[in-house]
């Protein structure tokens, strides 16, 4: 049975030292690296396959140094606390270059915790939406961004600009989203696609200017029980953009499954050239 990409790309082999080893997917291959998405989510399976991992994710942030290079890599994850409920980890994503020596292309912070049952709610309610089967799926371009085929988006509102004419009025977007070809849920796979939303600079400016992540957050507000209830189902995001300056502007996003449940909050920093 073939392996789905993306389980393809989160394959990693644990090593004596309690590092693991991996390859980059040409799959999800962006123009210099590999997508954004899937780097945050090698770094966070290498805390969840390790073998003293305490709980669920509950936060993620990646730093993105360089791109990774294409081939092997190195993913280091130590858990630096642990308490009774929770546990710290650093991860370090690395690869050796032509003459041997070790680059660190990615760091990141994982806090993992064993959730009880408590009072709950959502006050970031889900924005009501037409039904996924009812719109357009957008148009993936062809190589070499790889990465973009993996995905199934159908868009709502606020999608690519259609005039590159500087003309832009806002940075929110709404869109359904899922894995192609579709794929249960789980918090890898939720990680990859937090990253999702294209950069807010080219909707607030509906000009295509360079662009890079610089950092990466994630929020887990659900168990594995409820993105196991997710299964392969569509979800919904909402990503907007709050303040463009100085070459850096930042965003928000959140991401509920159909059911109307707050999975995840995002937010970023990313780079951009004027």
């Amino acid at each position: 049975m073939n392996l789905h990409p993306f389980d393809a790309a989160m394959a990693l082999q644990p090593q004596p030292d309690g590092s693991c080893t991996g390859s980059t997917s040409p799959a999800y291959w962006n123009m210099l690296g590999p997508y954004g998405g899937i780097t945050a989510a090698i770094a966070l399976q290498a805390v969840l396959q390790h073998p003293d991992r305490l709980g669920d994710p509950i936060a993620l942030t990646v730093n993105y140094a360089a791109p990774m290079a294409a081939g092997a890599f190195q993913a280091h994850a130590v858990a630096v606390r642990t308490n009774r409920s929770t546990q710290h980890w650093t991860v370090t994503l690395s690869h050796q270059d032509a003459e041997g020596a070790t680059q660190v292309s990615t760091t990141a912070t994982v806090v993992t915790a064993v959730r009880r049952d408590t009072w709950s709610t959502n006050d970031a309610l889900m924005p009501e939406a037409p039904a996924p089967d009812t719109l357009a799926r957008a148009i993936r371009p062809n190589q070499p961004v790889a990465w973009l085929q993996r995905y199934e988006v159908r868009p709502i509102s606020g999608g690519i600009p259609s005039r590159w004419d500087g003309q832009g009025e806002h940075s929110l977007s709404q869109l359904w989203m899922r894995d192609d070809p579709p794929r249960p849920l789980d918090f890898t796979s939720l990680a990859a696609l937090a990253d999702l939303f294209f950069p807010r600079i080219w909707l607030r400016r509906a000009t295509m200017v360079p662009v890079g992540t610089v950092s990466l957050t994630v929020y887990f507000h659900a168990d594995a029980a409820h993105l196991a209830a997710s299964g392969s189902g569509y979800l919904l995001g909402q990503a907007r953009g709050q303040g463009f300056r100085n070459g850096f502007f930042d965003h928000s996003g959140l991401l509920w499954n159909q059911q109307g449940l707050l999975l995840a909050t995002t937010h970023q920093i990313v780079y951009y050239k004027a």
